[in-house]
């Protein structure tokens, strides 16, 4: 792994080696942190950030679920991605900010500072060279989501994310390129990190939000093009065996974006490979960074320069 240069750090860009934190701090021992993943693109018009201002409302609707007070506002917050990516001398990026408990007391319940970071890289891919284009392999997992009101799905929160190591490592070790999760209930959920959708006769289906799952970003964004672009959605419980029967089966989330599935637990989803409704949306989602969507909802923000020095 490359590092950038550079990091937003409690309110101040520095070295990346430099944002440290105790090894006694108390997100380490308890999850307690929420974080949201961004991307910018390169666009006709020069770099941009999609939906910032949509991901950062999210980090604080999840902050607020869990009580962790940000010391920051959220127009700091995007100014401090611009920050970073410009600093570090980014466009194409991916970025990572985080608001964590930091140093303090011992107990689940105590008291402790709040750090926040702002982090930015370069991230292919995320689930393999050439699989938006040839789709992956995946499993239903052995593990299934929590139930409701024992965590809340609905928060991008750090603990949150075991469960979706869970997954993923059990898919990886099975030789599945991702692992697709069950809710408490046995309906389908989302993948390990991504959102789920089907396709039956040309129209999308997908579990609603309460089915133990994040309503991700790139998911409503998927939604509202594709009920632009005329194709039916249907937010639906969903049993598992319909993984295995629909004509066309992908994964979608700000780091995986579109990632077509053309295999389910051995058993070949509709054609083998990505299929026209996939290919559609792909088409519609990335147009709207090389200019062949219109961006009509304002989702795409243009890179601030870097202040003059």
């Amino acid at each position: 792994m490359q590092y950038p240069e550079w990091i937003w750090h409690n309110g101040a860009i520095k070295l990346w080696a430099d944002a440290t934190t105790h090894v006694m701090a108390h997100a380490l021992h308890y999850g307690s942190s929420v974080f949201e993943g961004i991307r910018s693109y390169r666009t006709p018009q020069g770099p941009a950030i999609f939906r910032l201002s949509d991901h950062v409302r999210r980090l604080f609707a999840s902050a607020k679920i869990h009580e962790i007070g940000i010391p920051f506002s959220a127009d700091a917050l995007e100014r401090a991605c611009h920050a970073v990516l410009a600093k570090n001398g980014l466009d194409a990026a991916y970025l990572r900010p985080i608001a964590f408990r930091g140093l303090g007391g011992f107990g689940l319940s105590a008291e402790t500072p709040v750090d926040v970071a702002v982090g930015a890289w370069s991230w292919g891919t995320y689930l393999g060279e050439g699989v938006l284009e040839t789709g992956i392999d995946a499993c239903v997992s052995s593990w299934q989501r929590f139930a409701p009101n024992t965590i809340p799905a609905g928060a991008k929160a750090g603990g949150n994310y075991l469960s979706g190591q869970l997954v993923a490592r059990e898919a990886r070790r099975l030789g599945f390129g991702e692992g697709i999760a069950l809710a408490s209930t046995g309906l389908l959920s989302e993948g390990a990190g991504e959102n789920v959708f089907l396709v039956f006769d040309g129209a999308l289906h997908t579990p609603p939000s309460s089915a133990a799952l994040l309503d991700g970003i790139t998911r409503h964004s998927l939604v509202t093009l594709a009920r632009t672009d005329g194709i039916e959605v249907v937010e639906r419980d969903l049993p598992r065996e319909y993984l295995y029967l629909c004509d066309e089966l992908f994964m979608c989330g700000t780091a995986a974006e579109i990632t077509p599935i053309r295999s389910v637990d051995g058993r070949q989803v509709g054609a083998g490979k990505p299929g026209p409704v996939t290919r559609r949306l792909q088409a519609l989602f990335f147009g709207l960074f090389d200019g062949g969507t219109p961006d009509r909802h304002g989702w795409l923000q243009p890179l601030s320069p870097p202040p003059s020095p």
